[in-house]
């Protein structure tokens, strides 16, 4: 009974393995090698809008000299007069403003030349204006 049982083990399991002998190499699949492409666009570049220009407030000057200052005080005096307060610059205070806003201005003037640079050569801006 043994022999019997041992046997039929053996054929079975001898089949399974035969079988894969005859019936050839395992199938490989089809290899493709893969296409890589890249793409390298630029980030466009934001162009801000300009400021909106400044349209300064009207200033009224008035020269506070000794005859004026008489006069107002007298005027002031006799109620005719609003109670104001002037401010007054030496000379050389005055100049310093002078510098102080032309160097603002020189300021300004350089920072929208180096805007209009940038923004006539950046090649991406062509395509937005066609």
């Amino acid at each position: 009974m043994r022999w019997l049982l041992l046997s039929s083990l053996v054929c079975l399991g001898g089949c399974s393995t035969l079988g894969n002998l005859f019936s050839g190499p395992p199938a490989v699949p089809e290899v493709r090698p893969v296409e890589i492409i890249t793409v390298t666009e630029p980030a466009p570049l934001y162009h801000p809008p300009l400021p909106e220009g400044v349209s300064p407030a009207q200033v009224e000057w008035t020269v506070l000299n000794p005859s004026v200052m008489r006069e107002y005080i007298e005027n002031y005096d006799s109620g005719d007069a609003p109670a104001v307060a002037y401010y007054g610059l030496t000379s050389q205070a005055y100049e310093n403003l002078a510098n102080n806003l032309a160097d603002i201005r020189r300021y300004i003037r350089q920072t929208l030349n180096i805007i209009q640079y940038y923004r006539e050569n950046d090649p991406t801006r062509e395509n937005e204006e066609e």
